[in-house]
């Protein structure tokens, strides 16, 4: 209710007792949707801080402020030694008014979505808004000038003694037309008192006792509710601190600090809930994932049972055969192998030992995979549940301290990043090598991670993976490195079985894709060429 009529027209009365007489000292912004001024009395000085954001349209009134050196820009200049005669609310609404002596009025504007500060150096002078977007503000007025300090008259019951349908009517009209002032603090109020199942009598009755609090409250309350620190004339809720009713200027100027930590933390308590609960459902779901693959690499006839078959029916293959069938001594069924026309039965079944030792490698990888995202999984939840219990974490710096000592910044780190690429990957002498999957993943390599001053490769004049070579600032890429990136690059080629295979070494820069160019394909300039031998030398490290 900081914003609220009925706040208002207490605080209104109070700073006209605390500053009349004042001067406007200096007026400025350094900070986005924040007008301060100052004022003094040649010996005394008092601050006021209109915070006119859309999230929280606030004044807050600070005992001292250090204006900033730089970025601070000074606003409203005709302000500047203006004399303040009196403070005053809007009726019915959520609007402060400064009056100064000269006839000049600044006018403090704390609606919720569109807050806002307008000066006039008279009362009919020319409209000057701190939020100059928000153009109808120039024309804003009161309802009447003669109404700024008047208050809204108690209710009294209309209703005809011989029925009670009239008096139901007219409390709920009532209701209906305090609702812009009243908030939504008195009507739960209200309704924590019984006030839904009380006779239209009783409603009238309770109406006109809070208004009677609202209009001189006894105490202002700082509370606690539905997770959101409030200013409140009621007490409702968890009540954090108490005031005195006739000092509202204390009651705000310890609210809006205190609203503005507590919202960052509810902030970023959001934050890093959301965080570790996405942390706890991408690390369960790659786990799920490497466990299908790992169970349908178990269940399936692997490379090296394929290549036991042929090796052991090897004298039963003519010359030239596409396929044969053999009695399969695993299962004791029938089974049908395709065979290369051009291809030996023996190097087929060479290359089927090496993609099997591929598989072995490859089921290894999910193991270990699937043991590490089940880890993160359950470390995740295993935050998630200390942000519950302890104690230290209901404060902002120590959440900001837990949060750091975990690693938990909202931003991954590069080294979380790497091990996440979904490419494959190798490290040689601190550099790292990255090597596409496939043609579509080729072009994601090569377009959106591949940095320009990156060396690409690529097995010249044949389709394979693009490879890419991370640069690191100041250093140059060792020959060796490249070799081995090359050899990478022959070996996910077309020409993995040849003697001696070329690859194209360029800078990343010099990869261009044209348009309407199929995934993976690439135009290349000022390459060079080396000739390796197609071959993964980190396997046999």
């Amino acid at each position: 209710m900081h914003t609220n009529y009925y706040f208002l027209r207490q605080l209104a009365p109070a700073l006209t007792e605390r500053l009349r007489g004042y001067r406007v000292a200096v007026c400025f912004t350094q900070e986005k949707d924040e007008l301060v001024i100052g004022l003094t009395n040649g010996t005394a000085e008092f601050w006021l801080k209109a915070q006119l954001g859309a999230n929280f349209p606030a004044l807050a009134l600070p005992e001292t402020f250090q204006r900033a050196r730089a970025n601070s820009v000074d606003l409203f200049p005709d302000m500047l030694g203006q004399q303040v005669e009196t403070v005053v609310a809007w009726p019915q609404d959520r609007v402060l008014q400064v009056n100064f002596r000269s006839g000049a009025r600044l006018v403090f504007k704390l609606y919720g979505p569109r807050p806002n500060a307008i000066f006039r150096s008279s009362p009919d002078g020319k409209a000057q808004l701190f939020h100059q977007k928000l153009l109808t503000d120039a024309d804003l007025r009161p309802q009447a000038a003669s109404t700024l300090t008047s208050a809204p008259a108690p209710f009294e019951s209309a209703e005809p003694k011989e029925g009670v349908s009239q008096s139901v009517k007219s409390v709920k009209s009532a209701v209906q037309k305090l609702a812009p002032p009243l908030a939504d603090l008195p009507l739960r109020y209200l309704r924590q008192h019984g006030y839904d199942e009380a006779t239209p009598e009783a409603k009238t009755r309770q109406l006109n006792q809070v208004l009677a609090q609202l209009e001189k409250p006894a105490h202002y309350y700082l509370i606690q509710l539905d997770g959101r620190t409030r200013l409140s004339l009621l007490p409702m809720g968890e009540v954090l601190e108490t005031f005195a009713g006739d000092d509202p200027v204390t009651a705000l100027r310890r609210f809006v600090p205190m609203a503005l930590g507590r919202r960052a933390f509810e902030m970023e308590t959001k934050q890093l809930r959301q965080l570790l609960e996405r942390r706890a459902d991408e690390a369960g779901t790659a786990a799920a994932h490497a466990r299908q693959r790992l169970h349908a690499l178990a269940h399936e006839a692997g490379y090296r049972h394929t290549a036991d078959l042929i090796m052991a029916h090897l004298h039963e293959i003519p010359a030239g055969a596409t396929q044969i069938e053999v009695l399969d001594f695993y299962t004791n069924q029938p089974k049908t192998i395709k065979l290369k026309r051009t291809e030996k039965p023996q190097l087929t079944a060479e290359n089927l030992y090496r993609k099997g030792k591929n598989q072995q490698i490859e089921e290894r990888q999910l193991s270990e995979r699937i043991a590490r995202r089940e880890a993160e999984a359950l470390t995740a939840l295993e935050r998630l549940e200390e942000m519950d219990t302890l104690p230290a974490l209901a404060e902002l710096r120590g959440l900001r301290t837990w949060r750091k000592q975990h690693g938990l910044d909202p931003t991954p780190t590069a080294a979380k990043v790497a091990t996440e690429l979904p490419f494959k990957i190798f490290e040689d002498r601190g550099f790292t090598i990255l090597v596409g999957r496939n043609a579509v993943n080729n072009d994601l390599l090569t377009q959106k991670y591949a940095h320009k001053d990156d060396l690409w490769l690529h097995a010249k004049d044949v389709t394979g993976s693009h490879v890419v070579i991370r640069h690191k600032a100041g250093q140059t890429i060792p020959e060796p490195v490249v070799e081995h990136a090359a050899m990478l690059a022959g070996w996910y080629s077309r020409r993995q079985h040849d003697t001696l295979c070329p690859v194209t070494v360029t800078p990343k820069k010099y990869v261009r894709k044209p348009k309407g160019a199929l995934p993976g394909q690439v135009v290349v300039e000022r390459e060079r060429v080396v000739l390796v031998k197609p071959g993964n030398p980190f396997e046999r490290e």
